[in-house]
């Protein structure tokens, strides 16, 4: 896949993540392009950002790093297979949040 159309691809990943936080009300800040933040009431965060080296999205949590890359049926987790929205809610509900409806 081209640089264009991967980067095109994870800003609509990361806007949908963003306005599934919205909607649930979670806090979460975008201090560079292509990286975002989810903050909780305890101080930890899950990181979500675009790799573009290696064409895929990371996420950094507190139970450990995943890497997403785009695929026929959207966003997989490189290691299981999962999709990327439902990880993302389940790692969010881990530590201690409501999860949003992606």
């Amino acid at each position: 896949m081209d640089d264009k159309t991967f980067d095109t691809l994870a800003g609509q990943a990361l806007g949908r993540i963003q306005d599934g936080l919205e909607r649930a009300g979670l806090d979460y800040e975008t201090p560079a392009d292509g990286v975002l933040e989810i903050e909780f009431e305890d101080g930890a965060k899950i990181v979500v950002n675009r790799h573009a080296t290696a064409q895929e999205i990371w996420v950094a949590a507190r139970s450990g790093g995943f890497h997403f890359r785009p695929g026929e049926g959207g966003w997989k987790d490189t290691r299981d297979g999962e999709d990327l929205y439902l990880k993302l809610a389940r790692l969010i509900a881990a530590q201690g949040e409501v999860a949003p409806l992606f």
